[in-house]
């Protein structure tokens, strides 16, 4: 059996869980949040943590268990604390604005650029270059910080772009004659 699969998932105070034959849900203060369950894995509560057994001994279903259990741990912390992603916007004249469930991008495009934000997902401009993105889902946080750092990455030579306040952009050295 998986080594990540064999431990438990607790649950925090204040987070309900609801199990059923195909899909498990979960509601916390911050949001509700649902994955479907596979056949090959099975999910059991004792007290107060949930255990993810693999039915059958193939490797998918030993697998699967692995990979159900992180999910139902990053489902626990963001029902009870959220998902956060800072990206930062570094170039002369990029700006980040929050406007209601969008987002307005100036970089250095002839036009800017709206982005708007799934549901679930809620997007904040402490400054004019830091976008902070906060959430219940970390898959769907992730996904969307990932869609605004695409609209410009940030390129080898100056550092220009949008990237992740946490990433180091390894700069080149200039093209030589």
């Amino acid at each position: 059996m998986s080594r990540v699969g064999k431990n438990p998932v607790v649950v925090p105070a204040g987070v309900e869980v609801t199990l059923a034959a195909d899909k498990i849900s979960v509601k916390g203060p911050v949001g509700t949040l649902t994955q479907a369950l596979k056949g090959e894995v099975k999910v059991e509560r004792e007290g107060d943590t949930l255990l993810c057994k693999a039915i059958g001994d193939s490797a998918q279903a030993d697998a699967m268990s692995g990979t159900v259990r992180a999910l139902l741990a990053n489902m626990m912390v963001g029902v009870s604390k959220g998902f956060e992603r800072k990206l930062t916007l570094v170039g002369v004249g990029y700006r980040a604005a929050a406007a209601g469930d969008a987002l307005n991008l100036t970089l250095g495009f002839s036009h800017p650029v709206v982005h708007k934000m799934p549901k679930g997902v809620k997007v904040a401009t402490p400054s004019q270059t830091e976008i902070v993105l906060t959430g219940a889902d970390k898959q769907q946080v992730g996904q969307v910080a990932a869609e605004i750092r695409a609209y410009r990455e940030p390129e080898p030579y100056k550092g220009k772009g949008v990237r992740y306040s946490d990433e180091v952009v390894i700069l080149k050295e200039t093209k030589k004659k």
